[in-house]
């Protein structure tokens, strides 16, 4: 089993990351990080590069497909080369999958029309235009496409999609062996819980704003 991770310029490093670690412990799973060409990627920050093990052209039908978000995402909305790849492995991938703002690649490839997705809370409303029922939901799951949300989100679905794929007891020895059991010092972490003022802080300088 193939699982290919997307990247590109200023993607978020967590929006792969986290499903990697993840979903890397599937037995007989590869995983590859793919881009346009292969090599380092830089993410958002600048500070952290990942290294593309190969070129999308080198992995034209993985079994899994992971699109990282991020800000670098608003400049592929039209990025043909990119949108053509994901409706290429998307032929005969399994799973189709999106952490963050990736899923609005996927919605801009078409993929999701008619669809439930989510994505990070300030981009939901950008599904949309492409025919796309967006959902505050945390992973969504419709047919073989699977969103979730912002960045942290990542983990839980590749958790999930461990326990479709592999079955419920690895799943668990996986969020067992990761020690994933959050308990975070504050309950912001969602426009639902936040302190309004820090909401609309990261409202007025969403970076999820097509342009």
């Amino acid at each position: 089993m193939q699982i290919a991770l997307v990247i590109y310029d200023r993607f978020t490093a967590l929006d792969v990351v986290g499903p990697y670690e993840i979903l890397s412990r599937i037995p007989d799973a590869e995983t590859v990080f793919v881009a346009a060409e292969a090599g380092p990627v830089r993410t958002e920050t600048g500070s952290l590069a990942i290294t593309a093990d190969k070129a999308l052209a080198e992995a034209p039908s993985p079994d899994v497909v992971v699109v990282s978000g991020g800000p670098g995402q608003s400049a592929l909305m039209e990025d043909e080369p990119l949108l053509d790849w994901l409706r290429t492995a998307d032929a005969t991938s399994t799973w189709t999958t999106s952490v963050c703002s990736g899923s609005l690649l996927l919605a801009a490839a078409g993929l999701l029309k008619g669809r439930r997705a989510t994505s990070h809370w300030l981009a939901l409303e950008q599904l949309r235009p492409y025919d796309v029922e967006p959902t505050g939901e945390r992973v969504v799951f419709d047919g073989k496409y699977v969103t979730a949300a912002g960045v942290s989100s990542g983990i839980d679905m590749a958790l999930t999609l461990v326990g479709r794929i592999a079955g419920d007891d690895l799943a668990q020895a996986v969020q067992l062996g990761t020690e994933y059991d959050p308990q975070p010092p504050y309950d912001a972490g969602s426009p639902q819980k936040a302190p309004a003022h820090i909401v609309d802080k990261l409202r007025a300088r969403s970076r999820f704003i097509l342009t």
